[in-house]
């Protein structure tokens, strides 16, 4: 049975759209980036304990961690570049490899086109900005959560802790420092960066950036590489927040092809309004016949 979904509207903005675009090719696990975002969005502290998978302490994100840093080690041979010790048995040198790698990606709201917290928000808490961002809104929500559910990538939380934690109780997310986006400011992360992997500027230089970085690394035997929310046709009419990855999506905990989670909501309220006219029917014709 085929499906009628409804096309991802355009996003229509007063200013030209804003986004990231993270090159984790030259991302280092510094954490940066996470450290200014809790520093100037004052988010409360989640966490000190390494998980012992990894050196992460955050785990992935949610309402205490807006920006996450993946540390992914991988048995994979890399090669170096470099001169061997040991020489091989033609005598001839050969480059230096390692035994593993490491792939480390800083995380975080993508900002979607068609955006399902938008959707399924029912006091208007999220809003689309003039910068194309979705922003949650803490004196409107009301922390019903509908959100949380609706998000394909897990993005959005409420707050737990103590009664006197900041928003406790309420969805939160990255806002893509929305407060300085207003005052012409760099978000907090890029800001911070120490190797440009978080890139911000707007969406369309940004694509047309990421479309040539991946190209040039292609080029140089990066065959891997790959582009990850950069296409507008995608299930979530392309994202506000793009990635140059090094393997496949699954590896770094993204879903391989996000769908919008209300897309299908239009023809299953049709359906189910023609199923209820048909039982209003039915039973008018039951009690018209039951009289006769």
């Amino acid at each position: 049975m085929s499906t009628t979904t409804t096309p991802p509207p355009a996003v229509t903005t007063v200013e030209p759209r804003k986004g990231f675009f993270t090159d984790t090719s030259v991302c280092i696990g510094c954490k940066a980036c996470e450290v200014a975002c809790k520093e100037w969005n004052a988010i409360p502290e989640d966490g000190l304990n390494l998980l012992g998978t990894s050196y992460d302490n955050t785990g992935a994100l949610g309402a205490s961690t807006w920006r996450h840093v993946a540390f992914i080690e991988q048995k994979r041979p890399t090669f170096l570049g470099l001169p061997s010790a040991r020489p091989s048995s033609d005598g001839a040198d050969r480059a230096e490899g390692s035994e593993f790698r490491w792939l480390m990606s800083s995380d975080v709201c993508k900002h979607c086109t068609h955006a399902a917290c938008l959707d399924v928000c029912p006091t208007g808490a999220l809003f689309r900005s003039e910068f194309g961002t979705v922003v949650v809104q803490d004196d409107v929500c009301n922390g019903c959560g509908y959100c949380v559910a609706a998000c394909p990538f897990g993005v959005i939380e409420r707050r737990t802790g103590d009664p006197d934690t900041p928003n406790v109780g309420l969805a939160q997310k990255c806002t893509l420092c929305y407060d300085r986006l207003g005052a012409g400011m760099t978000p907090a992360c890029a800001q911070a960066c120490p190797t440009e992997s978080i890139q911000f500027g707007d969406l369309d230089e940004l694509r047309e950036r990421a479309t040539a970085r991946l190209a040039a690394m292609q080029a140089n035997g990066d065959t891997d590489a790959r582009l990850y929310g950069h296409d507008p046709e995608d299930g979530i009419g392309g994202a506000g927040a793009m990635f140059l990855l090094l393997d496949e999506p699954e590896v770094y905990g993204l879903p391989p092809d996000p769908v919008v989670t209300t897309r299908d909501l239009p023809a299953m309220w049709r359906r189910a309004g023609l199923a209820a006219a048909t039982l209003v029917a039915g039973a008018v014709a039951s009690f018209l016949g039951g009289r006769g």
